[in-house]
């Protein structure tokens, strides 16, 4: 009886949350002025902490053949991620999978329940799990994909695009402590979280560098980081017009420090990297390969 009650409650805050965010979306979505030559523009927040459902809301309408399907892992309680914009308000269908059964459990209750082909699974990804999460995929094409578990990201993306998953969209999250030039990650653990990794919280993931080497060996094009600098996104340009939309795409920004970290340690990617600097660190190499004709 106490449990229901908790949940109850829990609910009742979390449903205020989404209406919150539902308004707080529409607000900003319709005060920006979008240029698409300027990535800066396109920024706002629903269930995003960082500009990233606006960044997505334009790119999913330059897509030459959506099929209205959004991958997320690490979707969190449903409030405050990057894939409940499209799901609720959006009317898109997707996964959401969350290494917390408690958070993937409100999602389930609060999200899945107001969006008939969503689907929640609580699941702490691993390279052992990669072949579930391909057999739950409705489609290995999806047209966003999201990945943020502050640790293993890169590993887990090698593992899927090894598979043959292939989105249309891509946001993933980077670490601004590497800063802009190194191009590594930290080393892969099965049982990795960022908060025990390092009393800084700083060691953890992926440079924006390693997935921009990442995404050009697999034929994707970088557009921009988020403002707050916590994201980067990839397209892959075979989905998208190249000559009304990625090639005149101007204004990237390359790389931002992240406003978090920056704030808690009172310092720049150098001085948080002098914090982790002893520690791990898997370099991914650069690749050279000749993207698709009209890319940029």
């Amino acid at each position: 009886m106490l449990g229901r009650v908790i949940d109850y409650l829990i609910d009742y805050k979390d449903r205020q949350r989404i209406a919150i965010a539902l308004a707080k979306g529409v607000a900003s979505m319709l005060s920006r002025q979008v240029d698409l030559r300027d990535p800066s523009t396109w920024e706002f927040s629903g269930f995003s902490q960082n500009g990233e459902d606006g960044i997505i809301d334009v790119l999913r309408r330059q897509l030459l053949s959506p099929n209205r399907y959004v991958v997320e892992i690490g979707a969190a309680d449903g409030t405050e991620n990057n894939s409940s914009w499209l799901l609720l308000a959006e009317r898109y269908e997707g996964l959401m999978i969350e290494g917390d059964p408690r958070q993937s459990a409100r999602a389930r209750r609060n999200v899945a329940r107001y969006s008939i082909g969503s689907e929640c699974v609580s699941m702490f990804v691993t390279l052992g799990t990669v072949d579930a999460i391909m057999q739950k995929l409705a489609f290995k094409d999806p047209d966003v994909f999201s990945l943020d578990i502050d640790g293993n990201d890169y590993h887990i993306a090698n593992a899927l695009f090894d598979r043959g998953f292939r989105p249309k969209i891509v946001s993933v999250e980077y670490n601004s402590a590497f800063g802009p030039d190194r191009s590594v990650t930290s080393m892969y653990r099965d049982d990795f979280r960022r908060t025990t990794a390092h009393s800084s919280a700083l060691y953890y993931g992926v440079s924006v560098a390693a997935w921009k080497n990442f995404f050009w060996s697999r034929g994707y094009q970088f557009l921009t980081v988020d403002g707050n600098g916590v994201n980067a996104f990839f397209v892959d340009p075979a989905q998208i017009e190249h000559d009304r939309f990625l090639f005149h795409i101007g204004n990237k920004r390359q790389f931002v420090e992240n406003r978090y970290q920056f704030r808690a340690h009172g310092c720049d990617h150098a001085g948080q990297f002098a914090l982790i600097a002893d520690q791990p660190l898997v370099q991914i190499p650069a690749f050279e390969l000749k993207m698709p004709v009209g890319s940029v």
